[in-house]
């Protein structure tokens, strides 16, 4: 075997490791953005715990196959990046839109949030969602809320009947 299929086949091998450990992958196109411009969303990226990387499409293809992530292989057609995020599904699609947003050279294809495939449109909304901890924020404001405006209620007329 030529030493080019072994690098071939183990490259495939590490994206499909990566991908069976996601939450959730984003393609992108990012031709016309310069090295500095690639190197700063690579950075946005990293500080977020999502991998970014420009694969050939033919060993994603690969690498994907029987994952939930081949609802992706249609998709890759032309230059991509692809970023992948193991903690927080929706951080991928939130940091590229918010970079598409100041540089429109970068768009979003597609991907793929908890084993469920999005198109642009999609992928577009699901950056919208507001992460987990502020919709669990969110969630423990409308639940506490009555109760604090009922002790402050009760606080009120406590102090009422006092003067």
């Amino acid at each position: 075997m030529s030493k080019n299929r072994e690098l071939k086949e183990v490259q495939v091998q590490e994206i499909h490791e990566k991908l069976t450990k996601a939450k959730s992958a984003v393609v992108m196109d990012y031709r016309g953005l310069t090295v500095a411009e690639v190197t700063e969303l690579r950075n946005r990226f990293r500080d977020s715990n999502v991998d970014y990387h420009v694969y050939k499409n033919r060993l994603v293809k690969l690498a994907i196959k029987d994952t939930a992530y081949e609802s992706l292989n249609d998709s890759l057609i032309g230059p991509n990046a692809i970023a992948i995020s193991y903690d927080e599904p929706t951080i991928p699609a939130k940091i590229a839109k918010e970079y598409a947003k100041k540089n429109n050279k970068l768009e979003l294809r597609c991907g793929v949030v908890d084993g469920e495939f999005y198109d642009e449109q999609g992928i577009q909304v699901i950056a919208d969602i507001p992460s987990k901890d502020v919709l669990v924020a969110r969630f423990l404001g409308s639940i506490t809320a009555p109760v604090s405006k009922f002790a402050r209620t009760l606080v009120a007329l406590a102090e009422a009947k006092q003067e």
